[in-house]
C-alpha cells in the first residue's frame, strides 16, 4: 500500500464558536484558538480541520458563507488567520479549511445578483425554476424541514435550498461557477492551508430535470435524485485536476448517502478524486423508520457489520476516515459508552476501538476530556436551526409530546456537540470571560482541561499515548483489518495484520464483566501489551480472559 502522510495523521476538528474566546464577547474566535495550539500540540495532533470561518450571516453557524475569501467579523481578521497559520506551520501542524461550495449564503453578492432579474449573468450561479400549477417545481424537502424550494417574489420563481432557505444551492452544471471556486480554492491554498474537508460534497450534482420523489407525496425526501448525482465525480475529476493535484494536500469528502462503491470511487487509490470521505451508515444506527429523531437503542453487532463492511469493502481500493463524533453528531461517550459511571473507561474504550481501525482518525473538540451531552431544561436554550425547525414542525405546529421531543433532543441534537470547551472549572468553564454564546454544560466543575492535564491517567494522556503508538507502529496505519467474534454482543474484537505482525484489539461495550475467549486459528508465540485502560498484567493467558466494565487492550502479537 501506498504511504501518505495524511493516512499517517491525525486529526482535531475545531468548531470556532465554541473553542476559546479571546475578547470576551461569549464566541470563540481566530485568535483563541492560536492560544491553544502548545494544548494541540502537547495531544499530538498532525491537522486541524476548521469548521467554517467566513464571512456568514450565520443561519446556519458559518455553513452560510457571504464570502468565501474574507473572515467572520465575530472570529477575527484574515490577518488573524495568517497567524493562525504560521504559528500552526512553526508547530509542525497542518491547516485544513472547510469548504462550502454546494451552497452560499442568500446574501452572497452572486445570490443578491442573481435574484434580480431572469437574464442577470449570475442568474445560472443557483438553481431557478417556475412552479408547477401554483405549488412548487418539485415534492423535496429540505435537511432542515420543509419544502426544500422558496419562492421569490421579483423574478416569480422559485430557487433550490437543500439545508435553510438562506442557503441557496449552487448550479455546478454552470462552468464559470465552478472557475469561481477553483479560483478560490486556489487563492487559499497559496496562502499556505494544507487541505480541505469539503461539505456534502456529494450533493453538488442533481438528477437531470429534477423529478419528485416518487409516491404522490405533498413533500418527501428526494435523495436519490440528489445524493452522488450523475455528474458529482466528473466535476470532483475536474476538481482534482485544476486544483487539488497541483498542492501536497489533505482532502475529505463529507458523503451522506454514499455507499461503498460510491466511497471507492470518491478516494480511488488513483487519487483522482478525494482521499477519503466521511461516511454516516455508522452514525445512522440508532435511528428507527422515522429518521433521525425517531431515536432507537442500537446494537452491537450492527455496528460490527457496519464498520466491518467499510474497512473490508474499501481495503486496496480507498482510504477511511474515522470518526465518531463531529460538530453535527451528539457526544460518543453519551450515545455509546456510559457518560455516568464508567465516562472514563468507555471514552477511552471508545477510543481505541476507532483509532486501531485502519483509516485517518479524527477527533472532535472536546472529545479528548470526555465531553458529554447536554439537557438544557427549555428550547429556548438551544441555538441549532435545526432543532429549533424540527420543535416548532412536531410541537408547535404539529401535536407531538413536548416531552418526548425533548428527550429526543438530548439523545441527537446537534447542540450537544456546540456547548463550548470546558478549560478549567472557573466561571463559563474558561471558555470565554462574556455570557457564551450557548450555554456551558453544567459538568465543566468536573469535567475539564486543566484537571484532565493534571491527572497522569486522565483520557487526555490516553489520547496522546494512542497517537503515539501511531507514529510509532506502521501495522496500526497500514495493517489489514480483520473481525474475530463477530456474533458476540458485548465484545468488539478485531485483528490488525502487516507482515509478520498482528494486533489484537478486544473492547468491550457493556458495563459489565465479559469473557473474551481467542479464536483457535489465532496463533501466536510472544505478546506485547501496547495499551489498555485498566492496569493489567502483561503475561496474561490471551486464551481466555475476563475484560472489566469498557475495558480495551491492544495487544502486538508475533
Amino acid at each position: 500500500m501506498e504511504k501518505n502522510w495524511w493516512k499517517e495523521s491525525v486529526v482535531y476538528q475545531i468548531y470556532p464558536r465554541s473553542f476559546m474566546d479571546s475578547n470576551g464577547d461569549g464566541i470563540g474566535d481566530i485568535k483563541g484558538i492560536t492560544s491553544k495550539l502548545d494544548y494541540l500540540k502537547e495531544l499530538g495532533i498532525d491537522v486541524i480541520w476548521l469548521s467554517p470561518v467566513y464571512k456568514s450571516p450565520n443561519d446556519d453557524n458559518g455553513y452560510d458563507i457571504s464570502d468565501y475569501q474574507t473572515i467572520m467579523d465575530e472570529f477575527g481578521t484574515l490577518e488573524d488567520m495568517d497567524e493562525l497559520l504560521e504559528e500552526m506551520h512553526a508547530r509542525g501542524m497542518k491547516l485544513m479549511m472547510d469548504l462550502v461550495v454546494n451552497h452560499s449564503s442568500d446574501e452572497h453578492e452572486w445570490f443578491v445578483e442573481s435574484r434580480k432579474s431572469k437574464d442577470n449573468p449570475y442568474r445560472d450561479y443557483y438553481i431557478w425554476r417556475p412552479g408547477k400549477a401554483g405549488e412548487e417545481p418539485n415534492n423535496w424537502t429540505s435537511f432542515f424541514s420543509g419544502s426544500a424550494w422558496q419562492y421569490d417574489d421579483a423574478t416569480e420563481e422559485y430557487f433550490l435550498h437543500l439545508f435553510s432557505k438562506k442557503q441557496p444551492d449552487l448550479n455546478w452544471e454552470n462552468p464559470t461557477l465552478r472557475r469561481e471556486i477553483y479560483d478560490m480554492m486556489k487563492w487559499w491554498l497559496d496562502k499556505g492551508i494544507d487541505g480541505f474537508r469539503m461539505d456534502v460534497i456529494n450533493l453538488i450534482s442533481k438528477a437531470e430535470g429534477l423529478p419528485s420523489a416518487p409516491g404522490g407525496k405533498k413533500y418527501d425526501w428526494g435523495g436519490e435524485f440528489f445524493m452522488n448525482g450523475p455528474r458529482a465525480h466528473e466535476y470532483l475529476q475536474e476538481m482534482n485536476r485544476e486544483v487539488l493535484s497541483k498542492y501536497d494536500m489533505i482532502t475529505v469528502g463529507e458523503c451522506p448517502g454514499a455507499s461503498i462503491e460510491d466511497a471507492a470511487k470518491y478516494a480511488n487509490q488513483e487519487g483522482t478524486e478525494l482521499n477519503m470521505i466521511f461516511t454516516f451508515e455508522h452514525m445512522d444506527l440508532d435511528s428507527g423508520p422515522g429518521g433521525k429523531w425517531d431515536v432507537k437503542s442500537w446494537d452491537l453487532t450492527d455496528l460490527k457489520e457496519v464498520m466491518t463492511r467499510w474497512q473490508k469493502g474499501l481495503e486496496g481500493k480507498g482510504w477511511n476516515s474515522l470518526y465518531l463524533n463531529n460538530h453535527d453528531q451528539p457526544r460518543m461517550v453519551s450515545r455509546l459508552g456510559d457518560d455516568k459511571e464508567y465516562r472514563v473507561e468507555s471514552a477511552k474504550m471508545l477510543a481505541t476501538f476507532l483509532h486501531m481501525m485502519q483509516g485517518t482518525p479524527y477527533i472532535y473538540q472536546g472529545e479528548e476530556i470526555g465531553m458529554t451531552n447536554v439537557r438544557f431544561e427549555s428550547i429556548e436554550d438551544y441555538n441549532d436551526i435545526e432543532i429549533q425547525n424540527m420543535y416548532r414542525e412536531k410541537v408547535i405546529e404539529g401535536s407531538e409530546d413536548h416531552q418526548k421531543v425533548m428527550e429526543a433532543i438530548y439523545v441527537k441534537g446537534r447542540d450537544n456537540a456546540r456547548t463550548p470547551i470546558q478549560w478549567d472549572d472557573s466561571e463559563n468553564a474558561g471558555f470565554s470571560t462574556g455570557a457564551p454564546w450557548l450555554k456551558v454544560n453544567p459538568n465543566y466543575r468536573e469535567i475539564n482541561a486543566k484537571s484532565a492535564l493534571e491527572y497522569r491517567d486522565s483520557i487526555f494522556y490516553y489520547y496522546q499515548e494512542l497517537i503515539k503508538l501511531r507514529k510509532k507502529h506502521d501495522i496500526i496505519v497500514y495493517g489489514t483489518y480483520d473481525l474475530i467474534l463477530e456474533e458476540d454482543e458485548k465484545i468488539y474484537a478485531y485483528t490488525r495484520t502487516l507482515g509478520n505482525e498482528k494486533l489484537l484489539i478486544m473492547c468491550n461495550f457493556t458495563g459489565e464483566n465479559t469473557n473474551f475467549e481467542l479464536p483457535s486459528h489465532i496463533q501466536f508465540e510472544s505478546t506485547q501489551l501496547l495499551i489498555n485502560n485498566y492496569h493489567v498484567q502483561n503475561s496474561v493467558d490471551l486464551s481466555s480472559i475476563i475484560l472489566r466494565p469498557y475495558e480495551s487492550r491492544v495487544y502486538l502479537i508475533n
